[in-house]
């Protein structure tokens, strides 16, 4: 730090040549005058550094004392502007760039959302986009609490938000809410039933009557935990079984063939590019879209666009609002040909897994497939059948029996 104050002051290497220079040190020293890098030359001559702006100080100082000062160097920020001073058009030059980095300075660039998991980021910018927080806005005359407080009031999902300007760059922190666990409800009447065919291998029952046992063959919407609960009354009482409903739950683990078909055309349409292009080209600079190149007045019945952003960065990799947009149009024909039936077939194999997966569930385990193809009225039918394990029973409101309570 004390370099960089020296260079911005100016500093000056001097020779001191007198009968005693050991008095002008001291008249240095009592006036307070800095000097460094001292150097004996001989009995009689001194050189060392002082700043520029005592030369006057200390040459009058030198009279006193009966010496001569010599210049011998000059450095700094001074001596440098000192070159310029009849070079006005870069005076004038310095003097605009040096206010326009002051005043582009206080305008924000970016912005960057941290703190955010569920809540998407385009969300949160859209919405301060709506309250007037955008690039290009004037940083200060942002009031950065208030407009925290009526993003939050717009934005579900959010329990606190903060706006935080550095500089060009304006940080969004936020925390998101933090959701209460589901309570389990125990209330009414619910039985667990088979929403598959399938033969039972396990039975987890945690609330309720198990009503299936390891072996058993059920059918969809078959009952395989009660919500009526028995209670046998003592040995050797007279006194008869009790039941009181309950909300059953549990797990029932099962055996299941599922058959899965879907079907695709053997003649497809796609697109034959004829050659013609063209391109547009245009700046977005703070959201407004200035037009370079091209026009986008197409007349071809059909055509592909295709959309190529350069956005520029910062060297920390945040993206600046300024960008290049090049827009590419091809005209093409549509015309019909045949489907590889090899790709068609795979491509179907793999849809079909993907909905066994879904229905067998994250638990479920698929233990044997087989595909089945048919080639019939121009279409590719694929059926596939799968021998599963998986967790088959769900929630269903159950009904009072009249009678099932004595």
């Amino acid at each position: 730090m004390r370099k960089l104050m020296n260079f911005i002051r100016g500093m000056v290497t001097v020779q001191l040549t007198g009968l005693f220079p050991e008095r002008l040190i001291n008249l240095c020293a009592q006036e307070r005058i800095d000097f460094w890098a001292m150097e004996w030359l001989d009995e009689h001559t001194i050189r060392f550094v002082t700043r520029l702006h005592t030369l006057r100080r200390l040459k009058e100082l030198a009279g006193k004392a009966g010496c001569e000062v010599e210049q011998e160097a000059r450095w700094g920020l001074p001596d440098f502007l000192s070159r310029f001073r009849t070079r006005y058009a870069f005076l004038t030059g310095l003097v605009l760039a040096l206010c326009a980095v002051g005043f582009l300075s206080r305008f924000v660039l970016t912005i960057q959302v941290t703190g955010n998991e569920k809540v998407p980021t385009a969300v949160i910018l859209s919405q301060l986009r709506q309250l007037g927080v955008r690039p290009g806005v004037y940083g200060p005359s942002l009031e950065r609490k208030q407009l925290a407080q009526e993003a939050l009031l717009e934005l579900d999902g959010l329990s606190w938000m903060a706006l935080n300007l550095h500089g060009t760059r304006l940080e969004v922190i936020v925390r998101e809410v933090i959701e209460r666990p589901k309570r389990l409800d125990e209330s009414g009447l619910f039985d667990i039933v088979a929403e598959a065919d399938g033969v039972v291998v396990h039975v987890e029952p945690e609330q309720g009557d198990a009503v299936v046992q390891e072996g058993s063959v059920v059918a969809e919407g078959d009952l395989l935990i009660s919500g009526i609960v028995t209670m046998e009354p003592p040995k050797y009482s007279d006194l008869p079984n009790r039941y009181y409903p309950t909300h059953a739950r549990g797990r029932v683990w099962a055996r299941t063939w599922r058959v899965l078909t879907t079907a695709i055309p053997l003649e497809a349409e796609v697109k034959d590019y004829t050659g013609e292009s063209k391109r547009v080209w245009s700046v977005n600079f703070f959201q407004q879209r200035i037009k370079i190149l091209g026009n986008t007045s197409i007349s071809w019945p059909r055509y592909d666009k295709i959309t190529t952003v350069h956005q520029t960065a910062l060297p920390n990799g945040d993206a600046l609002p300024v960008s290049i947009t090049c827009e590419t149009f091809r005209e093409y024909r549509a015309k019909n040909v045949q489907v590889d039936q090899s790709a068609a077939q795979a491509l179907l194999e793999e849809q079909l897994l993907k909905q066994l997966a879904g229905l067998i569930g994250e638990d479920g385990q698929v233990e044997s497939t087989r595909f089945d193809v048919r080639l019939s009225g121009g279409q590719m039918e694929v059926s596939l059948t799968a021998q599963c394990l998986e967790e088959i029973g769900r929630e269903q409101p159950g009904t009072e029996e009249l009678g099932a309570n004595p």
